[in-house]
């Protein structure tokens, strides 16, 4: 409400401003509408000026402005030194003046917009409010984050570079955080445990940002934008979004196509704990899941579905989209083997 109400203001001064410089400069009737109409032009082409410089960061602001000046101190000092002769002929010098001041002003502005990044102003440097334009910093997507392995990779130094945490990231963290389905729960306070975590490193320079892209709905396009912006590389583990990345020529860093040239986290034969949720796609197959999100599928458990059980690790398929473990229960394992000892002799049992 408040600032449509500047709106109209701005068009009222423009208006009238606008129509009385069009009685003074003209006797003519309609030389008033005219300047009527100019002043409505000139508010539009404000407020158009306003919403520009509204997405743009203050550091390219103060560059722009610094610029600017600096292609105005220019023009008075070259237009003192040879346009002096024109000074008796004014309607020729106005003119060319006001031409040369509006080229070297533009070049000034652009040149300083450009150029504001190498500049360093007190107060302006990076921190949580405004992202840093590197190439070295590194974007955490939500896939990414609720992996968990991040932090692990992080605390051994070998990702260089300020890590981004964007805000919008965080908001769908919480949100999944706050859902209803108990699996999503998990995985989302599972995620905001491992940004506590990476925050709390001491080698490690974990910044939340607070850039945002209203007109953009998918935090996967909102990651790509940003990205654009701080020249940085988006870490994830979601193979959609390293598509969308590399289609639009960004750099990105793919969790899962570095596990595949690591040891896995769970081996063969290794026995785990976990919770059947859910029918799988083959007949008598069960699914659970790691806190992670991992999918485990286990030979004939679709009987337990709701129920917590012992399970033994067959194999694991690694791919670029993600770890998948099959297993089997352990009760089975040990009827097997109970079933093996079943042929030795009787007497071997005393």
């Amino acid at each position: 409400m408040g600032v449509s109400i500047l709106h109209l203001l701005l068009y009222l001064i423009c208006g009238v401003c606008g129509y009385l410089a069009g009685h003074v400069l003209s006797p003519a009737p309609w030389s008033g509408i005219g300047g009527l109409l100019a002043g409505f032009l000139m508010a539009s082409l404000t407020l158009l000026t306003e919403k520009g410089l509204k997405k743009a960061p203050l550091k390219n602001l103060m560059g722009g402005f610094i610029g600017l000046i600096f292609g105005i101190l220019a023009v008075s000092l070259v237009s003192h030194v040879f346009f002096s002769n024109l000074a008796p002929h004014q309607e020729m010098a106005i003119p060319i003046l006001a031409g040369i001041y509006g080229i070297f002003g533009y070049i000034g502005l652009k040149i300083g917009f450009s150029k504001a990044q190498e500049i360093q102003f007190a107060g302006c440097s990076p921190s949580s409010k405004t992202s840093p334009r590197s190439e070295q910093a590194k974007i955490l997507d939500t896939s990414v984050i609720i992996d968990g392995r991040i932090a692990d990779i992080t605390e051994t130094g070998f990702v260089e570079g300020p890590i981004l945490i964007p805000r919008f990231v965080l908001n769908e963290l919480q949100h999944i955080a706050d859902s209803s389905d108990p699996v999503k729960r998990t995985r989302g306070k599972r995620g905001l445990e491992v940004l506590q975590h990476i925050q709390k490193q001491a080698n490690v320079d974990a910044r939340i940002v607070d850039q945002d892209y209203p007109s953009v709905r998918e935090v996967d396009a909102k990651l790509v934008e940003l990205a654009k912006e701080v020249g940085g590389k988006i870490i994830t583990n979601d193979s959609n979004l390293n598509k969308v990345a590399q289609l639009q020529g960004l750099e990105f860093l793919n969790i899962n196509a570095l596990a595949n040239l690591l040891k896995p986290v769970v081996l063969p034969g290794e026995e785990m704990n976990v919770k059947i949720l859910k029918e799988g796609k083959e007949m008598g197959q069960g699914v659970a899941y790691l806190d992670d999100g991992t999918m485990i599928v286990v030979d004939n458990g679709r009987k337990q579905i709701g129920k917590t059980l012992d399970v033994v690790v067959t194999s694991i398929l690694q791919t670029s989209a993600g770890r998948m473990i099959f297993a089997r229960l352990k009760e089975e394992t040990g009827r097997e083997s109970r079933g093996k000892d079943s042929y030795m002799p009787v007497d071997s049992e005393f």
